[in-house]
């Protein structure tokens, strides 16, 4: 356990502690170890904090959970306490669906860059292989091996490619990929300093863009978001989503639109009210 450590990873969770439980198993192999891990907690019940303590036993992270009771989709809410929580000057984003290669902090690290934030990517697997993945094919690293995959029937396709551990591949396909960098929550990384400059997340946002709509304010704040899709690697495990609604969807639509148009680097709505 390190008393600063280089990053904070803050995994976004709700209710999945079956899934919560193999994504935290993947952040005790990591090749880095000089890192802390912050749970953002959208009031989930007791299974998930189970989870939580039987981990911060097991293992010699700086874990903290950081929980508010369960009103709705109030991630970014849940984000905010998290950011002031975190003990780094560095921040890695992710999803508690999200399993991270061996390399993933490591890598993170290595690529940040001062007034840029990265923007990765993550490999979706079907219902079917998420239910195979256990610990044990963590620890082997099989659920990013390629061949594996599609012995498990992960259907073939150009995405798999995301996997890659060829770091000149990596380099070629994050220069040519058409999709935009962005703040995808499900694998990103800033300063904390540069998040904290445009106020945190806008807690009016609920489910849909609201995690793009905080990159959006750092851009307009002079934060560059470079392409490491192919590089940081994650695979997302299959879930429904019964929070998507269409009215908070068309919310989340009007405030990114008042952000682009009016180029704000600032959300009254966000960390400090």
């Amino acid at each position: 356990m390190h008393s600063n450590p280089q990053a904070s990873v803050i995994i976004s969770t709700y209710n999945q502690p079956k899934w919560l439980a193999l994504v935290l198993h993947s952040y005790s192999i990591q090749t880095a170890s000089n890192f802390e891990i912050i749970i953002a907690d959208d009031g989930s019940d007791d299974s998930t904090k189970v989870v939580v303590d039987r981990f911060v036993t097991a293992s010699q992270f700086n874990v903290i959970h950081v929980w508010h009771e369960d009103h709705g989709f109030q991630k970014t809410k849940i984000l905010n306490k998290a950011i002031q929580a975190a003990n780094s000057e560095y921040l890695i984003f992710t999803d508690g669906d999200c399993i991270a290669r061996q390399d993933f902090v490591a890598t993170h690290l290595s690529l940040r860059q001062k007034k840029h934030a990265l923007s990765g990517g993550y490999f979706k697997l079907t219902e079917f292989v998420s239910n195979t993945i256990s610990k044990a094919s963590i620890t082997k690293q099989n659920c990013f091996d390629k061949q594996w995959l599609l012995e498990q029937r992960q259907p073939k396709s150009f995405k798999l490619n995301k996997l890659t551990n060829s770091r000149y591949k990596a380099l070629v396909l994050n220069a040519i990929t058409p999709t935009k960098a962005t703040f995808d929550g499900m694998n990103v990384s800033c300063y904390k300093a540069d998040i904290l400059a445009v106020n945190g997340f806008d807690e009016r946002m609920q489910y849909g863009g609201e995690d793009r709509e905080v990159g959006e304010r750092m851009m307009n704040n002079g934060i560059k978001f470079k392409q490491v899709r192919y590089s940081c690697i994650c695979v997302h495990l299959h879930h429904d989503r019964p929070y998507k609604n269409e009215e908070a969807l068309a919310k989340n639509e009007h405030i990114r639109k008042a952000t682009k148009r009016l180029k704000l680097k600032w959300s009254n709505y966000g960390i400090k009210k």
